[in-house]
């Protein structure tokens, strides 16, 4: 059984070049690259814990397999399924947030695997952790931190970033895109980026909003979308040469 979002296309590769991943400055960090089937992180942390990262990937993919052998439902639909007490918590996490953002529960899986394993690496002595899944974001550092944002064809891809601030971590930082990638979204934005403190959360409302940046409309009932679900921070929309933001959003300039 594979765990992945809904493709767009029916035989993608499985490991994009993800070229964004050169720009990352990991200072005194460790960085390094746990790639598990579709599972691709990058992750920067306090200490070369590759072989922690790596089991913690087998223990969270194993749940989602093994939930996904006996609930086949839950890695196809688009829709929200209801709560189950007896799942293993990162399906629970998931199931929560497809229903606050009323989607599927996958469209939360990036992020809640980048939260699962970064928080077994803060258990494990990472001190820091920065972990990277395809764009969703897990990120606990004590220093402030800038947080790119790639969109694509857009003129604003990699011309404009997120401060974080330390005391805003730990953060969950996840991005949505109807033109970059292979994850399903039906609306057109070029990157949708959330902030909240549950990552899957964050991932799921990704795709909410993305949903809703529709050909001909503004970006505002997109924004709406994000705003009004219990938890969301701030959200950050572009397409082409438009920007929207809202919430606790600092935007900086890069070069």
């Amino acid at each position: 059984m594979t765990i992945k979002r809904k493709k767009k296309h029916p035989n993608p590769c499985s490991y994009q070049k993800r070229t964004y991943r050169n720009r990352v400055e990991h200072g005194e960090l460790v960085a390094f690259e746990v790639r598990i089937r579709e599972t691709d992180l990058h992750i920067l942390a306090g200490k070369d814990l590759r072989a922690e990262a790596s089991a913690a990937v087998f223990q969270y993919r194993s749940q989602l397999e093994s939930y996904i052998a006996h609930h086949p439902e839950f890695a196809t639909t688009l829709a929200p399924l209801p709560a189950d007490p007896t799942a293993p918590p990162i399906v629970k996490a998931m199931l929560a947030a497809g229903q606050a953002a009323e989607v599927g529960p996958m469209a939360a899986v990036a992020g809640a695997i980048a939260e699962y394993v970064g928080k077994d690496l803060l258990a494990a002595g990472a001190g820091e952790v920065v972990v990277e899944n395809g764009g969703d974001i897990y990120c606990c550092r004590r220093q402030e931190s800038v947080v790119g944002i790639f969109a694509g064809t857009s003129p604003l891809s990699n011309r404009v970033g997120l401060k974080i601030a330390a005391s805003s971590m730990p953060l969950g930082i996840c991005t949505s895109s109807g033109s970059v990638g292979h994850s399903l979204s039906l609306g057109e934005a070029d990157s949708v980026t959330v902030l909240a403190k549950d990552t899957a959360l964050a991932d799921a409302v990704a795709t909410l909003a993305g949903n809703a940046v529709q050909p001909g409309q503004s970006l505002e009932p997109a924004l709406a979308k994000a705003r009004v679900v219990s938890g969301i921070l701030g959200v950050v929309i572009i397409r082409g040469e438009e920007l929207g933001a809202w919430g606790e959003i600092e935007l900086v300039p890069l070069g």
